[in-house]
């Protein structure tokens, strides 16, 4: 604790203070939501998509690029995050959203397209808190990036037509764009990306790896938490409004979100564990699988259904419990690396005494 940063050591403090900030500053301003929502990027606010761009950028130029082969030779990742994230991820989410909110379908809705839009963005923040295989981070966010594009559509019209149809329950019509998820998926990725291997790419070239991971990176890390922190504000700002005007439809709607983002980490750990992945891997396969494309999400229900609906209601109190859900789960993360080491430390110091 003594050796990270004020910013790193009391992130936590941060988040909640800019989600505070957020929403007190959405219900001060009275325009502020239609300011905001002024200039689009991708469907999205500007100012939310500038900052999850910064957000992101650092991340991704930390990434060691010439290391990405060994995610890729690794099948067993691949395979179990592509079963974790597009059957598994919608699959739950599906059921709890009819479980726990069967009396209402816009939230219903709302909630099933948020397990549709797997994450593409912040997981890569979460990963790093938790100090998983960044290199695997990127491999498995451009898979589910491709898969997004070309499934999403796909899956909406089965979980909110066909399921429903065949289980005898109530159907949703929805028509999604396939374009503009892919617009989409080019800006908050695609950018990025290109920006941090192009980074990395001309730093080591000129400078050397040393200069470039042990003097730039730790000079622009920072940015990725500002970026976080910025993004949170602007998107509770956006949505302050509509969260605090209905404070038990928030509640009803946050406990399919807190059950499902825990049973996903926990059964994306389990499976990494089982399949003997190591920490780094299972660490970021099980961030990869919780998290969510919000920013998608949102874009989509507000597109489809209107910024009014109950169904973007749901998308904005996605990142309400997401967000405060997975730093609890970095530092279960943490915990749970640090129990593994403890475990083997005994059992070496075991081996020897015998």
């Amino acid at each position: 604790m003594r050796q990270l940063s004020l910013l790193d050591r009391f992130l936590p403090v941060w988040i909640i203070a800019a989600m505070v900030l957020g929403l007190v500053l959405g219900r001060s301003f009275s325009g502020l939501d239609d300011a905001l929502e002024a200039v689009e990027i991708g469907g999205v606010s500007l100012p939310i998509a500038v900052g999850l761009l910064l957000m992101m950028y650092p991340v991704l130029a930390k990434v060691r690029y010439t290391e990405t082969s060994r995610v890729t030779s690794d099948r067993r990742l691949l395979v179990s995050s592509l079963v974790l994230n597009w059957l598994v991820g919608p699959a739950l989410m599906f059921a709890l959203a009819w479980l726990l909110l069967p009396d209402l379908p816009e939230y219903r809705t709302g909630l099933i397209i948020v397990g549709l839009a797997r994450c593409i963005a912040m997981v890569l923040i979460w990963n790093d808190l938790a100090c998983g295989d960044r290199e695997a981070a990127a491999v498995l966010v451009a898979l589910n990036s491709v898969f997004q594009i070309v499934a999403f559509a796909a899956l909406g019209w089965f979980y909110l037509q066909t399921l429903p149809d065949w289980l005898g329950l109530e159907t949703t019509s929805a028509e999604f764009s396939v374009g503009a998820i892919a617009l989409s998926v080019l800006i908050f990725l695609g950018v990025p990306l290109v920006a941090g291997f192009l980074t990395r790419y001309v730093g080591e070239r000129a400078r050397g790896r040393e200069w470039y991971e042990g003097t730039f990176l730790p000079k622009i890390g920072p940015v990725a938490l500002y970026g976080l922190l910025f993004t949170i504000v602007m998107l509770f700002a956006l949505q302050g409004d509509a969260i605090t005007s209905q404070p038990w439809d928030v509640a009803r709607i946050a406990l399919p979100l807190l059950a499902y983002f825990v049973l996903m980490f926990s059964v994306s750990w389990f499976t990494g564990s089982r399949l003997g992945l190591g920490y780094a891997k299972t660490s970021t396969l099980a961030f990869t699988a919780a998290g969510n494309n919000f920013e998608l999400a949102i874009a989509v229900a507000i597109g489809t259904f209107g910024v009014t609906s109950g169904q973007a209601l749901a998308g904005v109190v996605g990142p309400l419990i997401e967000v405060p859900v997975l730093v609890g789960l970095v530092y279960v993360a943490l915990w749970l690396r640090d129990r593994g080491a403890e475990r083997r430390t005994d059992g070496t110091a075991g081996r020897h005494a015998a």
